[in-house]
């Protein structure tokens, strides 16, 4: 293993590890290269997968038919590849499905139902779909499913082992800028080991290049007048550097762009693009469609039951903000006397509040009163999937309802687009 030696005074460790007393003498090791442990666990992960899935689609069919039929065989030849293309294409082997048990058994999963799906595609175009078992593929794609779901996990103790709990080396190189804490992570002090970005010393970028040796990623947090120098350093250093910058956090920014001269922090998405809308606004419609209709006789009950109370009107409406900060009437089965409504949310609701009707309180309890939202998903104000609207600047306080909302605006990004 490659060391640097150096005073045990400055030599410092991951984070937690305790140091050695003054005056003596140490050989710091450098991190262990985890780029062909990542290899060797993704060609492992890879291995696992297809022995899984060929002994799952063997054992059912030998548990069917006494047999292997050699259409199994010829359908596994094409499975096979299928698979390790869609798990490739969804991340299957990578470093996430590295370091999550769930996410690499979920990417798994879609990968197989997708492999499966190719497959039930060529077998349609080539016209050989008759000689394909309904019940076959089904119990395969079962057994496959499972014995996967089971492989994934656990396989997944000894690739931390082999790789950590990250499977990756992460150096943060503290210059005297905000104080940086990341779990597994090396930390070292540059004042301690006098490190300093000075692109003209050739020994100092090599002192430097000594502790990136073998690091996946540099995080550098030092004072903005420090973040040109650094920034030069690590663009010739061969390695993924980034600068901590506490603004980043505060503003929200998403990514970073840069046109000719000109460099800007994004710090909105702009909307999904039309087939995105299209599929969003479908989905929507087909969602609240059907509730509409398979709650029709619970909607016109109650809202029979809101006007046979006080024989007033049926919905309460209050303005909330939307998509693009529009404002739009958001619609609810009123609960509360005509007289006393408060549109304006200047009154707080409580449990024993005077103003509710008795029908009020039972669909406030069981949040049936929020149910006409469907509507504002009919007409587009809202989505099913997407962030909360939030109520208009003349009615900071909440709502006269005093309940929040479970459907929300139709945003221009949606968190299942």
């Amino acid at each position: 293993m490659t060391t640097l030696d150096l005073p045990a005074q400055t030599a410092q460790a991951k984070q937690g590890e305790q140091r050695p007393s003054a005056g003596t003498r140490l050989k710091l090791p450098l991190a262990a290269s985890l780029e062909h442990r990542r290899l060797q666990c993704y060609m492992m992960l890879m291995l696992v997968d297809t022995l899984m899935i060929g002994a799952s689609m063997i054992g059912v069919a030998q548990a069917q038919y006494g047999a292997v039929p050699p259409s199994v065989l010829r359908q596994l030849g094409l499975l096979l590849p299928f698979y390790v293309i869609a798990a490739l294409a969804f991340n299957a082997y990578s470093i996430s499905a590295l370091t999550s048990a769930r996410f690499s058994r979920n990417r798994a999963l879609v990968s197989l139902l997708t492999a499966f799906g190719m497959l039930i595609f060529v077998a349609f175009f080539a016209k050989i779909s008759d000689q394909i078992s309904r019940a076959s593929t089904g119990a395969s794609f079962v057994g496959c499913a499972v014995v996967l779901m089971l492989a994934r996990t656990w396989i997944q103790p000894l690739i931390r082992k082999l790789c950590g709990p990250t499977a990756q080396n992460v150096l943060i190189l503290d210059d005297g800028g905000l104080p940086v804490r990341i779990p597994h992570a090396w930390h070292i002090d540059t004042r301690q080991h006098r490190l300093v970005p000075n692109r003209n010393d050739p020994h100092m970028l090599d002192r430097l290049a000594m502790f990136m040796t073998n690091m996946d990623r540099v995080l550098v947090s030092c004072p903005p007048e420090r973040h040109m120098e650094w920034a030069m350093v690590l663009k010739g250093a061969n390695i993924t550097g980034e600068l901590i910058d506490q603004s980043v956090v505060a503003m929200g920014v998403l990514g970073a762009r840069r046109v000719n001269d000109t460099g800007s922090l994004v710090v909105s998405a702009g909307p999904l693009g039309i087939r995105g809308r299209a599929a969003k606004r479908a989905m929507d419609l087909a969602i609240a469609g059907s509730a509409v209709l398979f709650l029709a006789p619970l909607l016109l009950s109650v809202a029979l039951l809101v006007y046979l109370e006080d024989r007033g009107p049926v919905f309460f409406k209050q303005q909330r903000q939307g998509r693009n900060n529009r404002l739009f009437w958001i619609y609810k089965f009123r609960s509360m006397r005509v007289a006393q409504l408060d549109s304006a949310g200047a009154r707080s609701a409580s449990k024993d509040d005077d103003r509710i009707t008795r029908i009020g309180r039972f669909i406030r309890r069981t949040s049936i009163d929020e149910l006409p939202q469907l509507l504002n998903v009919l007409r587009g104000d809202m989505s099913i999937v997407g962030p909360r609207p939030t109520r208009s600047v003349r009615s900071p306080v909440p709502s006269a309802s005093g309940k929040s909302i479970r459907a929300t605006t139709s945003a221009t990004r949606s968190s299942l687009a």
